[in-house]
């Protein structure tokens, strides 16, 4: 190994492989940022149920979290996931998908497991047939703010 390292060839060979690694790590550096928003966040839990969505008179109230709420947001109500969790909702129906955040909590005695504001039930397309059945997907983080 000692005669290897000292020849010319080798030292060009390990300096080229330095280099190399050098510059790998600052691009994957600078763009760290950009890979992980591209990479989907961990499914921690997976919960089935029926979805609703808010009636317009809770616009401007106040929610659990202690935002205002607003039907032009990706939020919703749920009982048993804690304030702050981001989940995906998937339309069973449709397989069509949204990313909320959960602000608020239902009635205590609704058997439903999710009220969505009007924005993401538009978005899963059941606003016309008021409930629709959903998978409820627990995500690690926020998935817009990926850091």
């Amino acid at each position: 190994m000692q005669l290897f390292l000292n020849t010319l060839p080798s030292k060009l060979v390990l300096l080229c492989i330095t280099t190399l690694l050098f510059y790998a790590s600052s691009f994957a550096q600078q763009n760290d940022t950009a890979v992980k928003v591209c990479q989907p966040s961990i499914v921690l839990r997976t919960f089935y149920g029926t979805a609703s969505f808010y009636s317009n008179k809770f616009s401007g109230r106040k929610t659990a979290f202690g935002e205002i709420f607003k039907q032009n947001k990706l939020t919703c109500a749920c009982n048993f996931l804690p304030l702050g969790t981001w989940i995906r909702v998937t339309n069973m129906v449709n397989g069509r998908t949204v990313i909320v955040k959960t602000n608020d909590r239902l009635h205590p005695k609704m058997k439903r497991i999710i009220d969505l504001a009007k924005t993401a039930a538009v978005q899963l397309n059941y606003v016309s047939a008021g409930l629709t059945r959903v998978k409820v997907e627990v995500l690690d983080k926020n998935p817009a703010n990926s850091e």
